[in-house]
C-alpha cells in the first residue's frame, strides 16, 4: 500500500487574526529602531510612536491645543528616555482612531515629549505628537508582526 500525503493548507498570522476579527494597521520602522503610527485624537491627525514599554499612552504638552484636549494637572510624575521627575497632566474623554479603529473616552498623560522628539531629530526623523502605550495595546489584544512591521489590533 502506497503512503498516502495530505496537503495542509497553510495559515498566515494575517489570515488567522483578520478571521479572528483583528484589524490591520502598518507600521514605518525608524531609524532609532521604534515603529511609528498615524492616528487622529479627537478627529485630528497625529504620528504615534508605538512603544510596548510605556505604561500610558502620552501626549506632548505641545500638542494639546492641536487635539483639542482638554487637560488637568496630575501628581504622577513621568520617566522615560533618560529623564525623570516630569511634570505632567491629564487629559480623559478623548476620542481616538486609527485607520477604522475608534476608541471613544481614551486617556491620555500630557509631558514633554521634547527630548523624544530631539532624539529623533537627530537621525533625521520627523518628531511625533504622541506615544501609544500598554495601556491601549493591552486593551484591544495587541499583535505585533515585527517581520511584516503590522501591527494587529481587536
Amino acid at each position: 500500500m502506497l503512503p498516502i500525503f495530505i496537503k495542509k493548507k497553510v495559515t498566515t498570522l494575517r489570515q488567522l487574526l483578520e478571521a479572528k476579527g483583528f484589524y490591520r494597521i502598518p507600521l514605518k520602522k525608524l531609524k532609532t529602531g521604534h515603529y511609528k503610527l498615524s492616528a487622529r485624537v479627537n478627529g485630528k491627525k497625529g504620528d504615534f510612536i508605538l512603544d510596548t514599554g510605556a505604561s500610558n499612552s502620552c501626549i506632548g504638552f505641545s500638542s494639546v491645543e492641536r487635539f483639542i484636549m482638554l487637560t488637568e494637572e496630575s501628581q504622577i510624575k513621568a520617566a522615560g528616555a533618560g529623564a525623570i521627575n516630569m511634570r505632567t497632566h491629564v487629559a480623559n474623554d478623548n476620542y481616538f482612531t486609527i485607520g477604522n479603529k475608534s476608541s471613544r473616552k481614551m486617556s491620555f498623560v500630557i509631558f514633554d515629549l521634547s527630548h523624544v522628539n530631539e532624539a529623533l531629530l537627530q537621525v533625521d526623523e520627523e518628531a511625533v505628537h504622541g506615544i501609544l502605550g500598554a495601556d491601549y495595546l493591552k486593551a484591544n489584544a495587541a499583535v505585533i508582526d515585527y517581520g511584516r512591521n503590522v501591527l494587529y489590533l481587536k
